[in-house]
């Protein structure tokens, strides 16, 4: 009788074993090319670079006198392709490449100012 038991025991366990060997999962590897882990890092540090742009204090007063809550925008713009991505940094840099309109002002300012020290022409005398 007790050996009996034993051998249903020592049956069932077998049973469950081989049984959970059906359930196993299946992993698939495979080797990644230097190309895909590089555009890889290239959109993690395109997607770091806009939002870095966007939390920024003048970029955030913009868009919400266009009425645009910037956490709006930050969660669309987490949403976005590789390739679209790139596209919105490249028009944001061409959008700043002009800069503001006092650094423009300034730099005419500048220029006037040494073209008086040098005497090329009299400006600030007749003001």
């Amino acid at each position: 009788m007790r050996s009996t038991k034993l051998r249903l025991c020592v049956f069932e366990l077998v049973s469950v074993a081989l049984l959970s060997l059906g359930f196993m999962q299946v992993s698939h590897a495979g080797m990644i090319s230097t190309q895909s882990m590089i555009e890889q890092e290239a959109g993690i540090e395109r997607l770091q670079k806009v939002e870095t742009l966007i939390a920024r204090a003048d970029v955030s007063q913009q868009l919400l006198a266009l009425g645009v809550d910037p956490a709006d925008v930050k969660q669309r713009v987490s949403m976005l392709s590789d390739a679209d991505l790139a596209d919105f940094e490249q028009r944001l840099e061409a959008g700043m490449a002009g800069g503001s309109a006092i650094g423009v002002i300034g730099t005419v300012f500048l220029v006037l100012l040494i073209l008086e020290l040098v005497g090329v022409t009299d400006i600030f005398k007749k003001i």
